[in-house]
């Protein structure tokens, strides 16, 4: 599908923090244009409805499918699945937050049928089209970093969610939510995307007394098939900043990359910063997702998570949440 020079009319369901920025940076991306926004709640309508005048706010999400091109869902993953389905069986492109859906059964029928309809569709691991996965994936396809070892992923949270997630009630329920869903998947991806295909080895999560909350602290060790190991710490509680990190380990070099864009070189000493911090690291992340979407869109190459590789990823978060020995 080529949509030439025309901005892409643009749909987007789901209205909360991460629904409204992504509709604030196509906004200021020439190759979009939204059109159209849905939201069950009507206080996310009327804050998206500020940032965007020109596009309507629909009487239902399938309205608002139902005049787009491309829809982008950001809504929870519960009915995510639902609206994939009835935008690709329109002819609409999809771009998916992750996970998938709430069930791998589920969500391999999406992954399916996604492909069967034969649209672009492409989910947003925000790292994928970013200057750190780009760089650290030529330096260890170069040799730079020798041999590639494993990984460690460190996440750590004061509280979860975050105070600015607080909005989103739903990360903190164990059905949808969690750290391991919302952080540590991108990090899982990325290793992936490094090292290969992975394996979980054993998981330990612990989870609080109510039944209905999700996990506040997990221990895990992932394996490539070759037996390089990818090793994760995370937990929530206690007076700490907010930890995100994730170490390629080399032979030769190590990478590390902090909070999604941060990236630094190690040769045995301390972590050095390869480049300059970006003064808004999050417009730079999202205007290279949205770059690399418009490609995926015309058909051509490009460096986005797909449904598969975002199945992959669910698949082993699933497993470690429930636990194995």
């Amino acid at each position: 599908m080529n949509y030439g020079n025309k901005p892409v009319k643009t749909a987007i369901i789901g209205l909360g923090i991460m629904g409204r920025r992504m509709l604030e940076h196509m906004i200021l991306h020439n190759a979009y244009k939204p059109v159209a926004l849905w939201d069950p709640k009507q206080e996310a309508c009327e804050k998206a409805q500020m940032l965007a005048p020109d596009a309507f706010v629909t009487a239902s999400a399938e309205a608002a499918i139902a005049t787009a091109e491309l829809v982008y869902l950001s809504c929870p993953p519960a009915p995510r699945k639902a609206y994939a389905l009835t935008a690709a069986a329109a002819g609409k492109a999809v771009f998916l937050e992750k996970p998938l859906g709430i069930n791998i059964s589920g969500s391999e029928n999406l992954v399916a049928s996604l492909k069967s309809f034969n649209i672009p569709s492409a989910v947003n691991f925000t790292q994928a089209a970013g200057a750190a996965l780009t760089d650290i994936s030529r330096s260890a396809k170069s040799g730079e970093l020798g041999n590639i070892i494993g990984a460690d992923i460190i996440v750590t949270y004061n509280e979860w969610p975050r105070a600015w997630q607080k909005s989103a009630d739903w990360l903190r329920f164990r059905d949808e939510g969690g750290m391991t869903r919302e952080v540590i998947s991108h990090f899982l991806f990325f290793s992936e995307r490094i090292l290969g295909p992975l394996k979980v080895i054993w998981a330990r999560p612990t989870y609080p007394n109510d039944a209905a909350l999700c996990e506040t602290h997990l221990l895990a060790r992932l394996e490539t098939r070759d037996g390089r190991p990818v090793s994760i710490l995370a937990s929530v509680g206690g007076a700490q900043p907010d930890r995100q990190e994730l170490i390629i380990k080399g032979s030769k070099a190590s990478r590390r990359v902090t909070d999604f864009y941060v990236d630094a070189v190690s040769d045995g000493d301390a972590f050095a910063e390869i480049k300059e911090r970006p003064s808004d690291p999050r417009a730079v992340s999202l205007k290279e997702q949205l770059d690399d979407l418009h490609v995926c869109l015309d058909g051509k190459p490009n460096r986005l998570a797909t449904p598969e590789e975002a199945l992959r990823v669910q698949k082993l978060i699933e497993v470690m949440l429930a636990g194995k020995t």
